[in-house]
């Protein structure tokens, strides 16, 4: 007999605050970064500068060389790795982030996190915790690209 949807496990859910214990380090998946994604963040965005939208400038005048991608869509794409991975059902909030970025990311590029809790404390609501994480965005070449130190409100299993 086949099983009622809210009756099988849901698979894929996010890591509750239990579990973001200080010194815990995992990693993402990796996501190559495209051409595609380039041209539609900076078209949804706004961000219309040349760097971004002009091949023959990055070719011809540009100090950097190749299809750049903006350090914002970098911390995006950072971001939906760990929304995919450890946040679903469990996170509350994004409360605030120091972000750094550090090398240039092009298209072609792929990109996973690799996450550090660096601090977790209840919260005086019962059901939520504070957990802060350093964030290493590390491109192909075990090379750190963008650093963010993330401040997030978390779901608490044990109603603490």
């Amino acid at each position: 007999m086949a099983a009622t949807s809210n009756e099988l496990p849901i698979v894929g859910l996010g890591i509750p605050f239990e579990e973001w214990t200080i010194g815990r380090r995992f990693r993402t998946v990796g996501r190559t970064v495209t051409e595609a994604d380039i041209t539609n963040f900076v078209c949804v965005t706004g961000m219309l500068e040349v760097l971004f939208t002009n091949i023959d400038y990055l070719e011809k005048e540009s100090l950097i060389k190749g299809r750049l991608a903006p350090g914002a869509l970098v911390y995006s794409f950072a971001e939906g790795l760990l929304m995919q991975s450890v946040m679903q059902h469990t996170g509350l909030a994004f409360l605030g982030m120091e972000l750094k970025v550090i090398k240039p990311v092009f298209a072609g590029d792929t990109i996973h996190v690799q996450c550090e809790v660096t601090e977790a404390r209840s919260t005086s609501k019962p059901g939520r915790g504070i957990v802060t994480a350093l964030n290493n965005v590390v491109n192909q070449h075990d090379d750190i690209v963008l650093a963010y130190t993330a401040t997030r409100m978390v779901k608490r299993f044990d109603n603490k």
